[in-house]
């Protein structure tokens, strides 16, 4: 038996291996060899194993890693476990069985145990999570994954230059951080996005973009210009590429170690094109012959790598037929060991179903944000006390960064002393970066999804961030990062990680000139997501009490702030103090009331009061009330008003149909309805976008005239 020549790079991880000083090669011993092969087997028979289980209703979906093996397995050997970062997606069977996820741990997955660990019976298949591994859980969306390496090797540096004590920094200075998908997958923006920065950066990740030819059944020639993603990435400065044929385990060694090195000597990003095959359909629920040919499919299966390595052991005399006869009957021994252990395998309990949706340990509107504000001071606006409370906790807590577009003072440091400074675009954040530094406050690509992206992955790191989308009419581009990674990977990793971001987004109308992009509302979206926290602030107190829990709690937050509130005169307030904090779901009374209660919340509370105020000279005693937070809101102080008064009108800026008084309304119906002396009604704003023209505006957005003809309305029902 002898030893292999690997080329063009050096293992970082197999501790045997040795040069040959007379070509230069890596040695490879016959032991690594062979047990680069287990591994690859162990990865196949388990996805067999899967497969049998979905047949018999033990497992209920299946997605296999068949003939991705060799690369990655190149790639976990070019790790180091615990140290590295990584973020894998749904094939990476492989790659994570060499991290050290166990049979075990997969097939518990598999079939939605309660000992599953990585996601206690929550997630499907394939999606693998080990803190300990530092193997991040992932998500079933495609290409998502890519801006949280980003902002995951981002904290690599940002921790260290922090001082924070943090477990999630590596004692290593040069740890790199693995990202993998698939050659469809690099269709997507996000993709690019994370390109982006990660190039500007000089960022230390590794990319590995798993080629099969195919996103489920469209070739990769109609998703890829060229068919080569490798050669449209090539211009990006100081992105190291490389290309590799993935089911040739000893080239995927020399190419995985190449970009791993690149990486970890701080060089750059690095590409890793492998071209691999897909022995097995997209899923359990495709059928490939549907549209790859008998004739294709027999030369894909002369690529398998299983195949491929076998007959390389061979050959070379590292393993005889025997030999590898008794690798096989071993994996097979472990595999049905895991089987049993997995099938026998407790499920959840049904009580626990909406676990970990939130923080179980912190929670925003629990008396432990109860704070009393100061009292001395003069009256600032509420784009001042935002300001004011973001200085004071990146002072408080080192681990907060800021940033989005335009936040920064000025993207050029240098110049700081020779002009005013942006700050954002109504100066919320004006003065950070020169408090706090570049490090902490920076500018980011007019890139809605990599703001929120690099946020979830510098969340999970151990930082805080307090990110601004600059108008909340822009952040649709972010949703799916808010809705299916920002909001889930608590649950989905059944508390393993989670992702504390807050999202700063200036909301609204009643600003002449805003129009149809610069004057949306939408709040009642978002309170569609469960894991997600929802402010709502109207006055300048409330805006720093509010955004100061929102910092300090381990949930992700969005904080809504009216751009119409920001500076005016009606609502500021004293600042109420460097640790004021306000629980969530606590409304406030604006105005009593004992004839009928209006529901409210931001720039409508202003146009509430001043309906109510002429309601009176009516005769009608109205009561007004600032909900404050969305999600949650304060259905205990809803339901005492509605007692109190029996009649009920909510008003909000958002569009009438799905606005979030629809929510409110119905569960007022549902719950307190032998309480209603007349029906509930809503005012809110038309089924249409906010016009330019200031009539059309007026008209389109609900005005205190609007309200007062409801009250009057229900008043007199």
């Amino acid at each position: 038996m002898k030893s292999s020549a690997v080329t063009n790079g050096a293992s970082t991880d197999i501790a045997s291996a040795k040069h040959d000083n007379d070509t230069g090669h890596l040695e490879l011993p016959r032991e690594k060899l062979l047990s680069f092969y287990r591994t690859m087997l162990l990865s196949r028979r388990l996805d067999d194993k899967e497969l049998q289980l979905k047949n018999q209703s033990l497992s209920y979906f299946q997605i296999s890693g068949a003939g991705h093996e060799a690369i990655q397995v190149a790639a976990g050997l070019a790790l180091r476990p615990g140290l590295d970062w990584v973020f894998p997606y749904y094939r990476d069977r492989a790659l994570c069985l060499t991290l050290g996820i166990t049979p075990s741990d997969m097939l518990l997955n598999a079939v939605g145990s309660k000992d599953d660990p990585n996601s206690g019976g929550r997630q499907m298949p394939t999606h693998w999570s080990s803190p300990e591994l530092r193997i991040v859980s992932s998500s079933s969306c495609c290409t998502t994954q890519c801006l949280h390496a980003v902002g995951a090797a981002e904290a690599s540096d940002l921790l260290r230059n922090l001082a924070v004590s943090d477990s999630s920094i590596s004692k290593q200075l040069d740890e790199v951080v693995l990202v993998t998908l698939g050659d469809g997958q690099t269709s997507g923006g996000e993709f690019w996005e994370s390109l982006n920065t990660a190039s500007t950066r000089r960022l230390p990740i590794v990319y590995l973009v798993e080629d099969n030819g195919y996103a489920i059944s469209v070739p990769v020639e109609f998703q890829t210009p060229g068919g080569d993603i490798a050669g449209l990435v090539e211009s990006f400065p100081s992105l190291k590429v490389i290309r590799v044929d993935g089911t040739d385990g000893i080239k995927s060694m020399s190419a995985m170690n190449e970009a791993v090195a690149h990486a970890r000597k701080r060089s750059g990003p690095a590409l890793v094109r492998a071209q691999v095959t897909r022995p097995y359909s997209h899923s359990m629920s495709d059928d490939e012959s549907t549209y790859k040919t008998a004739a294709e499919r027999e030369a894909e299966s002369l690529q398998d790598p299983l195949r491929r390595f076998s007959e390389f052991l061979r050959t070379e005399r590292y393993a005889t037929d025997e030999d590898l006869d008794a690798i096989a009957s071993d994996v097979d021994q472990i595999v049905q060991e895991a089987t049993d252990l997995a099938v026998s395998a407790p499920k959840p309990d049904a009580s626990t179903a909406a676990l970990y949706v939130y923080s179980p340990t912190v929670d925003p509107a629990s008396s432990t944000f109860e704070a009393e504000p100061t009292t001395d001071g003069h009256p600032e606006t509420m784009v001042s006390a935002i300001n004011q409370t973001l200085f004071d906790e990146m002072a408080h807590d080192p681990r907060i960064v800021v940033f989005g577009e335009d936040v920064a003072d000025a993207s050029r440091a240098e110049i700081l002393n020779e002009v005013k400074g942006k700050g954002g675009v109504f100066r919320a954040t004006l003065g950070l970066q020169r408090e706090y530094g570049r490090n902490r406050v920076f500018n980011s690509p007019l890139a809605e999804a990599n703001i929120v992206g690099r946020a979830i992955g510098m969340a999970l790191r151990g930082l805080k961030p307090v990110v601004e989308i600059q108008f909340f009419d822009y952040i649709w581009p972010a949703m799916m990062q808010i809705r299916d990674e920002l909001t889930m990977l608590r649950y989905r990793s059944n508390n393993a990680y989670s992702c504390p971001v807050v999202i700063r987004a200036p909301i609204g109308g009643y600003l002449r000139g805003g129009s149809l992009y610069h004057s949306q509302s939408g709040e009642s979206i978002f309170a569609h997501c469960p894991g997600l926290r929802i402010a709502f602030p109207s006055t300048a107190s409330d805006a720093a009490g509010l955004l100061r829990t929102a910092i300090r709690c381990d949930d992700p937050v969005l904080f809504l702030e009216h751009k119409h509130l920001y500076r005016q005169t009606y609502n500021k307030d004293i600042y109420p103090g460097s640790d004021y904090t306000l629980p969530f779901s606590r409304s406030v009374v604006r105005r009593e009331g004992t004839d009928l209660t209006i529901i409210t919340w931001g720039a409508l509370v202003q146009r509430t009061l001043q309906a109510a105020e002429r309601a009176s000279q009516d005769g009608l005693d109205v009561q007004v009330i600032d909900l404050r937070t969305i999600a949650p809101y304060d259905w205990e102080g809803i339901r005492r008003a509605v007692q109190e008064t029996n009649r009920v009108v909510i008003a909000h800026e958002d569009q009438i149909t799905c606005g979030f008084g629809g929510e409110i309304a119905a569960r007022i119906a549902d719950e307190l309805f032998d309480q209603l002396d007349a029906p509930v009604k809503r005012v809110g704003a038309l089924d249409c976008p906010v016009a330019y023209s200031p009539v059309l505006e007026e008209a389109i957005l609900p005005q205190a005239s609007d309200i007062l003809d409801t009250i009057l309305e229900v008043a007199n029902y």
